[in-house]
C-alpha cells in the first residue's frame, strides 16, 4: 500500500529514528519478545541484591521496548489502514498491553524484594511510571560495561546461522509486517543497537573508551540486505555516534563499509530513513575526519577521508531532480569542495555543483556562489575552473530569460540576487571583468532586448548594486507625473509638521563620504565601461511617449550621473556626464523621433536634479551639537507671534478682563468639561501675566482659587482624570498656571501660604514612605494611578517650578526635595524616579542636580542606567561645554554595571567630537584603564589632541598600547572592519540573523591606534622612535605577493590597514614617503594573485576566537581601501595621482578619501590560467575470463552513455533471461567488476538502482569476503608513474576505503574504448589490463 508507506515515512526527522519508525519494529519484534522476555511472577528469596538489581534493569528495558511497540501500534491505527492490516495491528497492540501489565507486576515484585533486603519501605505502584526507566543515568563504569557486553552480544549473534530467511524488502507497511522465518536475530540486533546508541549519546566518555574495531566488526553485518531498513538506519546512526576524532575515522576505513553505503545511497525513496542516516554519517565523516593542513603546509591540499565510490554515489543523489535529500547532498558537496577540490573534480562533482548554481533554490545558490568565489580566490584552486564558461553559469537565469515570459520572473529575480552578491565581492568582480568584461556586458545587453519582460528586475539589480535607496517620490517620477506636484495636498498645507532634528549618524552619513562609496565608484566605472549608459539610452529610444520602464531607465541614468559627480574624480565624472548617445539623439534634427527622445531624457534628468534638493531633507550641519542660533525659521516665527499675543493680552483693560473671566465659566461651575479651555489658556498666558490683573483675579474674583483647587490631589478632580491624548491639555494648563503664578508676587504668596496645592503634593509623597505609618490602600501617586490617570502631570508641574528661582524656594519650603531623596531609595518606584529625572530643570546649581547625582549613584542598576541616558541627553543638547554634566558623566565611567559604563562611554565619545568638550574632558584627567575594550575608543579620542596625548603618554598608556596593537590588536581591527565591510556590502544574505555584539557600521572607518597617533607631532615622534613603521614597510616589501600562507596574509592585511591609517594624516604621510612603501602597495593591488581569502560559516560573535588561519581576509580589498585612506590628504592625493590613481575632491577642492585607478582594466585584470586536470589514479582490473562476462560488462559500461543506455538496458534484461547468463548475474566476482565500473565512471541514480536490482547478489559478510578475494586476485598494479592508492598499500581491504581514492575523470569516460573489443576469443591473464570504461561496442541481436 504505497499511500500508507508514504505516510509513515513522512513522520521521520533529521535527528534519528522517529517514534513511528522505531515502533514499527512491532512487525518483527512482537513474537520474539514473547519468547525472550523471560519474566517471572515473583522474585526468588535466595537472590542477593546484585541479582535483583540486574533482573530489575532487564525488566525495565523490556518494559521500554513494549511501550515503544504499543506507541507505534497506536500511531499506525490512527492512519487509514485496510481491515486486514488494521486487525493485525490491533492484535499486536492488545498483546503489547498485556505484556506491559505483566512486566509492571514483576517490576513491583522485584522492587519489594529489593526494598526488603535494603531495609527500606517498598515503593508504591503509582511511583513506577513508564518513563522512569528511561530517565535513569548510569555511571561511567556501568555504562561502559553495558556497552561492552552489548558489543559482545552482537558479535555472538553474528555467529549464529540464519535459518535461510529471505531478505526483507519493506516497501510498505504491509510488507514490513510480514516477518521472516528467523525473527530473533534481527530483532535482538536492532534492540541492542538502539540501546547501545542511547548509551553513547548519554555517556560521552564511553565513546572514547569503547573499542571501535570491536564495535564495527559487530555492527557491520547489520548493514546487510537481510536486515530491515530500520536496522540499517540505526546501525549507520550508531557508527556516526561512535566517531569522535580522525583516528576513529581511520579505523573505520579499515572495515568494508563502502559498498554498503553505495547501495544505501542507491535505494529509492521508500528507504528514506536509511538514506537519511547514511547521509548524516557521511557529513559526520567530512566534519570529523577531514585532514586540514596547517598554514605552513597550505600548498598541500587538504583531504576528505571518503573514497571515490561513495563520492560518486553521493553525487548521483545530488544531481537527481526528484531526490528529497538533494539539497543537503549539494550542500555537503559544497563543503567537500572547499576542503578537497581535487577529489570532487576527479569524481565529476564540480560540474554538478556548477549546474546546481543555476538551478538550485535561492538560499542554496547564495551558498554555492560563495563557495565558488572562495575557489576563485586562490590560485591553486582557481585552476580547476574553466575561465569564461564555468562560473558564468550563474548568469544563465538572466541570459536565458528571452521568450520565457513573466512566469520566469522569480527565477530571474533569484539569479540577479546571486549576481549582485558576486559583484559585491572582489573575487566575483575581477572574475567577471575577464575577457574585456564579457560577462558583465552580457548582463547589460539584456536591457537592449525590447521584448524581454523581465528587464525591470535587471534594473532593480543595478539599483541594489549601486546602493540606491529609492524614496517615495521615485514612483511619482516613474509614473510620469511632475515632481513639483509631489506631496502637495491640503492636509500638509493645514498641518505643517515641525522639522525633526536628524540624529548624529544621519548627519555624518549625509555630510561625509563612506568607505563603501569607494567600491561603488569602482562599480560605476566598470558598468559605464561595459555600456550601461548606452543600454539605458536604448531603452529610452523604444517609445517616444515613454513608459514606466523607460522612465525607470532614465531614473537609473540620472542616479548614476549624480553618484558619479559625488564619488568619482573630476575627469572621470566629466566623461560620464557627456552621455554621448542622449546628446546625439537630442541634436539629431533630421529625425524628429530621435530628437523627442533625447530632449525628453535630458529634461527628465534635469528635473530630477533640480527637485532632488527640494524633495529630500537636507542636513548640511556637520556638528552634532546644536548651536545657540540654530533655531528653525518656522519656530522662530511662531515664537514671535506668541510674544505679540502676550503683549496684547497684558494691555487688556479691566472690563474686558472681567468679561474674559466670566467667559471661561470657571467661576460659574466646578465641572471642568464646561470650561472654555482655549479662552482659559489664553487668559493664563496673557492678561494674568500682568501683576495687577493677577491680584484682581486672586483677591476680587477668586478666579485663581477656584482654578487651583481643581488641581489639588485630594480633590480627586484632576488626579482622577483618565490618562489619554484628549486630557493631556489639562497638564499643559497646570504647568502654564504655575508659570503665571510665579511671575507675580501675589501668585507666589498664594502658592506659599494660602493654597493647598503644594502641601497636598507633599502629603501625597508622604503616603509612599514606608516609615510613615500605615499607607492608604490607593495612594495618589500609586503605580496604577501614574499609569492610568493624569497624576503623572504633578511631576511635570514640579518640573515647571524647578525652572524658576521662586519655584525652587517653594519646593525647598515644603520639603519636596526631601521626598525626592527618600523616593530614590525605594526599589519599587522607578517609574516616579524616571519622571522626576526627566522633568526637573538642571540649569541652576542646587537640589535638582543633587537629585540627579543621587539617581546616578542609586543602588539599583535600572535607575542608574536611565539617569545616565538622561545625563547624556543633557550633554548632547547643551550648546556649550558644561563642566558639571561632563564631571557627572565621567563619574559614571566607574559604575559597577558594564551597561552603565558603556552608555557613559558612548555619550562621551559623541560629546568629544567637539574640540571644546574634548579639552574640558582631557583637563579633568580621568582614569580609564579599568574600562577595558569599551574604553579604547574614548582613549583614542584623547590621543587625537596634544594635551590628551601627553596625559596618556605620562601614564604609560601609549607604550603599553603600542605593543598590544603591534602584536594582537592589529589583527582584531582587521576582523572588525572586514565584518563591517561584509555587512555594508550585504555579503551575508541571511540578513535576519544579526549579532548584537557587533556594532552597526555607519560607513566611516573605525579609528586606528596608529592613525590617531600620527595626528599629533608627539605621536609621530614616538612612532619613529619605536620603529614600528619600518618593520611594517619591510614586511610589505618581503611578503606583499604571498599566495598561500594564511598567517602571512592576515598579518599583511593588518599592516596595510595600519599603514593606510597612518598615511591618512598629514603627519603620517612622510613615513610612507621615507620608506617608499606606496609603490609596493600599488604593486600588491594590481598584481596579487590572491583576490581574497575569507573564512566560511563563522559566527560574527565568535570571530575573534578563531584560529589565525580561519580569519576572513581581503588583501586586495585592503590595498584598495588603504590607498583610499592615503588619498585623504592633499599631499597623498598628489602622490597617488603620479602613479595613475585619481582622488575624488569636494567642491572646495579638498580630498574626500576616495581614490580609484585611472585605468581600471589593469587594476581588475587577472592572468589567465591553464585548467588543472586531476591525475588519474584509478585501480585497474584483469580482463574477464569468458565471453559472456565481456558482453555483460560491455553493456554495463554502455549504460553510462545516455545515447545508448536504453539499448544496453534492454540487452541486459534479455541476457538475464537466458539460461547461460543466470550464473553470471549471481556471481560475486562479476558483481565486483560492475561495482568497480560504476565507482570509476559517472552513472545516474536510476541507472545505479537498475544495476543493483539486476544482480542476484546479497550484500552481506559472505559477499564482502568474496569482494576481498576479488580485490586481491583481479587487481593489476599501476604503472610506476601513477600515484599509489590505498588499495595497493593495503591489499587486505575490500575496496577503496575512506580517505583513499580510485579516480577516473568522468569527462574522459566516453573517450576510452575497452580493450576487450576486437580481441581474440582466447582469454589469458598475460594480456594487458582491460579498462572497464564506457565502450563503443553495443551488444546487438536483442532489439
Amino acid at each position: 500500500m504505497p499511500t500508507q508507506s508514504t505516510d509513515v515515512q513522512s513522520m521521520t526527522n533529521l535527528d534519528g529514528i522517529s517514534l513511528v519508525e522505531s515502533s514499527s519494529f512491532l512487525s518483527v519484534g512482537a513474537a520474539s519478545i514473547a519468547t525472550t522476555t523471560g519474566v517471572t511472577a515473583s522474585a526468588p528469596e535466595e537472590w542477593d541484591e546484585r541479582q535483583l538489581t540486574t533482573q530489575l534493569e532487564s525488566l525495565q528495558e523490556t518494559l521500554r521496548v513494549e511501550n515503544r511497540i504499543k506507541d507505534g501500534a497506536e500511531n499506525l491505527l490512527s492512519m487509514d489502514l485496510d481491515d486486514a492490516l488494521r486487525g493485525q495491528v490491533q492484535s499486536e497492540l492488545n498483546t503489547a498491553r498485556k505484556k506491559i501489565e505483566a512486566i509492571r507486576d514483576d517490576i513491583e515484585a522485584y522492587t519489594r524484594a529489593l526494598a526488603r533486603q535494603r531495609g527500606s519501605p517498598p515503593a508504591r505502584r503509582g511511583v513506577l511510571q513508564r518513563g522512569d526507566s528511561l530517565r535513569k543515568v548510569d555511571d561511567f563504569r556501568t555504562a561502559l560495561k553495558n556497552a561492552t557486553n552489548m558489543v559482545k552480544t552482537l558479535s555472538s549473534l553474528n555467529l549464529k546461522p540464519a535459518s535461510g530467511s529471505a531478505p526483507s524488502s519493506p516497501t510498505s507497511i504491509a510488507a514490513s509486517l510480514s516477518p521472516p522465518v528467523d525473527e530473533s536475530i534481527p530483532t535482538s540486533k536492532a534492540e541492542l543497537i538502539s540501546r547501545l546508541t542511547t548509551i553513547l549519546q548519554t555517556n560521552v566518555r564511553v565513546r572514547y573508551e569503547l573499542n571501535i574495531n570491536d564495535l564495527l566488526q559487530a555492527v557491520l553485518p547489520c548493514l546487510g540486505d537481510r536486515s530491515t531498513k530500520y536496522c540499517r538506519a540505526m546501525t549507520y546512526r550508531l557508527i556516526r555516534h561512535a566517531l569522535i576524532d580522525i583516528e576513529t575515522v581511520k579505523k573505520l576505513r579499515e572495515h568494508p563499509i563502502d559498498w554498503y553505503i553505495v547501495k544505501s545511497l542507491s535505494r529509492d525513496n521508500k528507504f528514506s530513513v536509511e538514506k537519511e542516516q547514511v547521509i548524516k554519517l557521511i557529513r559526520a565523516i567530512v566534519q570529523i575526519g577531514a585532514e586540514h593542513r596547517t598554514p605552513y603546509h597550505a600548498a598541500v591540499a587538504s583531504r576528505v577521508p571518503i573514497c571515490e565510490p561513495v563520492i560518486r554515489a553521493f553525487i548521483a543523489v545530488a544531481e537527481h531532480a526528484d531526490e528529497p535529500f538533494r539539497q543537503i547532498c549539494i550542500l555537503t558537496l559544497a563543503e567537500i569542495l572547499m576542503i578537497d577540490i581535487d577529489l570532487l573534480a576527479r569524481c565529476g562533482g564540480l560540474r554538478v555543483l556548477l549546474h546546481s548554481l543555476a538551478e538550485a533554490p535561492g538560499e542554496l545558490t547564495h551558498l554555492l556562489a560563495s563557495t565558488f568565489l572562495y575557489i576563485v580566490d586562490l590560485p591553486r584552486t582557481r585552476g580547476y575552473l574553466r575561465p569564461g564558461s564555468d562560473l558564468e553559469i550563474a548568469l544563465t537565469g538572466v541570459t536565458d530569460a528571452y521568450g520565457r515570459g513573466l512566469e520566469y520572473s522569480d527565477r530571474v529575480r533569484a539569479c540577479t540576487r546571486v549576481v549582485a552578491m558576486m559583484l559585491r565581492t572582489w573575487s566575483g568582480l575581477i572574475y567577471f571583468c575577464m575577457d574585456d568584461m564579457k560577462a558583465i556586458k552580457t548582463v547589460i545587453d539584456t536591457l537592449r532586448i525590447p521584448s524581454l519582460e523581465t528587464r525591470e528586475i535587471v534594473l532593480d539589480m543595478f539599483f541594489d548594486l549601486l546602493n540606491i535607496k529609492p524614496p517615495d517620490w521615485y514612483q511619482t517620477f516613474i509614473d510620469g507625473r511632475r515632481l513639483t506636484m509631489y506631496r502637495r495636498n491640503p492636509k500638509e498645507k493645514k498641518e505643517p509638521k515641525e522639522p525633526k532634528e536628524p540624529d548624529t549618524a544621519q548627519k555624518q552619513q549625509q555630510s561625509t563620504l563612506k568607505v563603501t562609496d569607494q567600491y561603488i565608484a569602482l562599480l560605476i566605472r566598470v558598468f559605464v565601461a561595459a555600456g550601461l549608459l548606452d543600454a539605458l539610452s536604448s531603452m529610452c529610444e523604444e517609445n517616444i511617449i515613454g513608459t514606466n520602464l523607460s522612465r525607470k531607465a532614465t531614473l537609473l541614468m540620472a542616479e548614476v550621473l549624480h553618484m558619479g559627480n559625488k564619488v568619482l574624480s573630476l575627469s572621470a565624472a566629466a566623461k560620464i556626464q557627456m552621455v554621448p548617445r542622449i546628446f546625439a539623439l537630442a541634436a539629431d534634427y533630421n529625425d524628429g523621433e530621435h530628437r523627442i527622445v533625447g530632449t525628453s531624457a535630458l529634461s527628465a534628468i534635469d528635473s530630477f536634479n533640480r527637485n532632488r534638493s527640494k524633495l529630500e531633507p537636507a542636513t548640511n550641519v556637520k556638528d552634532s551639537r546644536p548651536r545657540a542660533n540654530s533655531e528653525d525659521a518656522v519656530r522662530r516665527g511662531q515664537r514671535q507671534v506668541e510674544q505679540v499675543k502676550i503683549k496684547m493680552g497684558m494691555q487688556m483693560d479691566g472690563e474686558a478682563f472681567r468679561a474674559t473671566l466670566l467667559e471661561t465659566h470657571v467661576m460659574l461651575t466646578k465641572d471642568h468639561t464646561k470650561w472654555n479651555f482655549d479662552t482659559l489658556l489664553d487668559l493664563i498666558e496673557g492678561p494674568l501675566l500682568n501683576p495687577k490683573r493677577m491680584e484682581e483675579a486672586i483677591k476680587v474674583s477668586r478666579f485663581t482659587r477656584r482654578l487651583t483647587s481643581f488641581f489639588h490631589p485630594f480633590s480627586h478632580r484632576f488626579s482622577d482624570l483618565p490618562r489619554g491624548k484628549g486630557n493631556a491639555k489639562w497638564v499643559k494648563l497646570g504647568c502654564a498656571m504655575l508659570t503665571t503664578l510665579l511671575a507675580s508676587p501675589e501668585g507666589v504668596r498664594l502658592l506659599s501660604t494660602e493654597d493647598e496645592f503644594l502641601p497636598q503634593i507633599r502629603a501625597s509623597f508622604a503616603q509612599l514612605d514606608p516609615f510613615n505609618g500605615f499607607p492608604p490602600s490607593d495612594p495618589i501617586l500609586s503605580k496604577r494611578r501614574i499609569a492610568e490617570t493624569l497624576t503623572y502631570g504633578y511631576l511635570e508641574m514640579l518640573g515647571t517650578l524647578s525652572k524658576h528661582k521662586e519655584g525652587i524656594e517653594l519646593l525647598e519650603k515644603f520639603k519636596i526635595f526631601t521626598a525626592f531623596y527618600h523616593l530614590s531609595e525605594l526599589r519599587s518606584r522607578e517609574d516616579l524616579m524616571k519622571l522626576i529625572i526627566e522633568n526637573l530643570d538642571y540649569s541652576t546649581d542646587g537640589h535638582p542636580r543633587i537629585v540627579l547625582s543621587k539617581a546616578l549613584t542609586s543602588s539599583y542598576k535600572h535607575i542608574r542606567s536611565y539617569a545616565t541616558k538622561h545625563l547624556g541627553e543633557l550633554v548632547r543638547a547643551s550648546p556649550i561645554a558644561n563642566s558639571w554634566t561632563l564631571r557627572l558623566l565621567l563619574t559614571q565611567l566607574y559604575d559597577p554595571a558594564v551597561e552603565v559604563r558603556g552608555l557613559a562611554v558612548t555619550f562621551l565619545r559623541e560629546a568629544c567630537e567637539v574640540n571644546d568638550v574634548l579639552h574640558v574632558v582631557v583637563e579633568m584627567q580621568p582614569m580609564l584603564d579599568h574600562l577595558g575594550d569599551i574604553g579604547h575608543p574614548l582613549l583614542l579620542k584623547f590621543m587625537s589632541t596634544p594635551v590628551g596625548f601627553r596625559y596618556l603618554y605620562s601614564a604609560d598608556y601609549i607604550d603599553r598600547e603600542m605593543d598590544v596593537w603591534f602584536n594582537t590588536r592589529n589583527v582584531h581591527y582587521v576582523v572588525e572592519i572586514e565584518i563591517f565591510l561584509a555587512r555594508a556590502f550585504n555579503f551575508n544574505f541571511n540578513s535576519g540573523e544579526r549579532d548584537d555584539d557587533v556594532p552597526v557600521f555607519d560607513g566611516i572607518v573605525p579609528p586606528h591606534f596608529y592613525g590617531v597617533m600620527a595626528k599629533t607631532e608627539l605621536g609621530c615622534q614616538v612612532l619613529h622612535q619605536k620603529g614600528h613603521f619600518s618593520e611594517f614597510a619591510q614586511f610589505i616589501k618581503k611578503h606583499g605577493l604571498e599566495q598561500e600562507d594564511p598567517d602571512i596574509i592576515l598579518k599583511l592585511k593588518s599592516i596595510l590597514w595600519a599603514v593606510g591609517n597612518i598615511g591618512a594624516t598629514e603627519g603620517g604621510l612622510p613615513f610612507l614617503e621615507e620608506e617608499e612603501v606606496i609603490p609596493d602597495i600599488l604593486n600588491i593591488a594590481e598584481k596579487s594573485q590572491v583576490l581574497s581569502v575569507r573564512g566560511w560559516g563563522r559566527g560574527v560573535a565568535a570571530i575573534l576566537r578563531l584560529r589565525p588561519d580561519e580569519y576572513p581576509s581581503f588583501p586586495l580589498r585592503t590595498c584598495f581601501f588603504a590607498l583610499g585612506l592615503v588619498s585623504s590628504t592633499p599631499q597623498g592625493a598628489e602622490i597617488l595621482e603620479d602613479y595613475g590613481w585619481e582622488a575624488t575632491l569636494s567642491p572646495l577642492g579638498l580630498p574626500t578619501g576616495l581614490c580609484i585607478p585611472a585605468s581600471i582594466e589593469k587594476f581588475l585584470s587577472i592572468p589567465s590560467w591553464e585548467v588543472t586536470h586531476p591525475k588519474e589514479t584509478s585501480m585497474r582490473l584483469k580482463p574477464p575470463m569468458s565471453e559472456n562476462e565481456v558482453e555483460v560488462m560491455t553493456a554495463v559500461s554502455n549504460l553510462a552513455n545516455t545515447v545508448i543506455a536504453n539499448t544496453a538496458s534492454r540487452a541486459l534484461a534479455k541476457m538475464k533471461g537466458r539460461p547461460e547468463f543466470r550464473r553470471i548475474f549471481s556471481s560475486p566476482q562479476l558483481f565486483y567488476r560492475v561495482l568497480h565500473t560504476i565507482s570509476t565512471q559517472k552513472y545516474r541514480l536510476l541507472v545505479r538502482r537498475y544495476i543493483f536490482d539486476l544482480f542476484n547478489v546479497e550484500m552481506d559478510e559472505e559477499t564482502m569476503r568474496a569482494f576481498a578475494v576479488c580485490e586481491r586476485t583481479l587487481r593489476v598494479d599501476q604503472a610506476p608513474d601513477h600515484t599509489t592508492t590505498s588499495l595497493q598499500r593495503n591489499p587486505s581491504k575490500v575496496i577503496s576505503s575512506f580517505g583513499h581514492h580510485s579516480i577516473d575523470s568522468d569527462e574522459s569516460a566516453e573517450d576510452e574504448v575497452s580493450e576487450a573489443k576486437g580481441s581474440t576469443r582466447k582469454f589469458n591473464t598475460s594480456r594487458r589490463p582491460v579498462s572497464l570504461k564506457p565502450t563503443k561496442k553495443i551488444v546487438g541481436g536483442f532489439d
